[in-house]
């Protein structure tokens, strides 16, 4: 039956209130990888309380508001669900520790048709609770692949980012662990398609994957490298579409063009199958 397109449009979210400590802060950053050299000080700060500070990435998992697609009442296809896109703007960095509101929204729905699916767009306000400013926006695609063809319209939708033609102007390598997912899970994401090697077969991989958005934190570290002198504070904006999983414990491959303006353009591939992971990355350097 197709979904309810009023429904999905205006789902009622309940605003999330999330307190967490510098030991999240901590866990989150060896989740997505920091610490693997202990005598890179540039990672430290993101591992260690003292002097410590949130990776801009971290902002993903605050105030989520849990997989509320899954819900029946939405009349979507939950096995059939997939993140397509993820962006990040900052607008005061991340405290180390505090209580959060995260207020979410649905953006945008589309029809792609029949047989071909639908496409979801939805934003979420991280907010400081004690000042009520907003500490970072996160916006999100979602290709709802079991739910076209309920007649609603095409479009717009955002256009990709193009990346360069041209040779890359930094490229750094990180690897990732092969217990990866089982740590990055404990910031709150237990789907078992990344624990369970029984699921992850269901799910038409022979085992478990790396979370998408844990891709995306290892990237964040990447471009903070590259292009920010490992400074958190000069990433402002990070926008990220997914083409292809992670297993835990392959390398990811970054590739930095510098653009005018402060404008980064970035992909990701993993080294070991040479498959481009993350594309049409966009950011905003300060």
């Amino acid at each position: 039956m197709p979904i309810d397109p009023k429904v999905l449009r205006n789902w009622p979210f309940a605003d999330i209130e999330h307190s967490y400590t510098t030991r999240d802060t901590i866990l989150y950053a060896l989740g997505v990888g920091c610490g693997a050299d202990p005598l890179d000080e540039s990672d430290l700060r993101f591992v260690y309380e003292a002097k410590l500070q949130a990776l801009p990435s971290m902002a993903v998992v605050l105030g989520y508001p849990g997989f509320w697609l899954g819900d029946p009442a939405t009349g979507a296809d939950w096995k059939k669900v997939l993140h397509g896109e993820q962006g990040f703007t900052i607008f005061k960095p991340l405290p180390p520790s505090g209580t959060v509101i995260g207020r979410t929204r649905v953006t945008g729905l589309f029809d792609k048709g029949a047989g071909k699916g639908a496409v979801l767009l939805s934003e979420r306000d991280v907010i400081d609770k004690a000042s009520g400013e907003v500490l970072a926006r996160l916006t999100s695609t979602t290709m709802l692949r079991g739910d076209g063809g309920f007649g609603g319209p095409s479009g717009p939708l955002p256009t990709p980012h193009p990346i360069p033609e041209r040779a890359a102007d930094a490229t750094l390598s990180i690897a990732t662990l092969p217990q990866a997912a089982l740590i990055y899970r404990l910031s709150g994401d237990y789907n078992p398609l990344h624990a369970d090697p029984a699921v992850a077969r269901a799910g038409g991989f022979d085992r478990p994957i790396l979370h998408g958005l844990c891709t995306y934190g290892v990237v964040t570290r990447a471009l903070l490298r590259l292009a920010c002198a490992s400074d958190p504070a000069r990433l402002r904006a990070m926008q990220v579409r997914f083409s292809s999983p992670v297993y835990p414990g392959e390398t990811i491959v970054t590739e930095l063009w510098r653009e005018a303006g402060g404008i980064v353009s970035f992909r990701a591939r993993v080294a070991e199958r040479d498959v481009v992971v993350i594309n049409n990355g966009r950011a905003e350097v300060v």
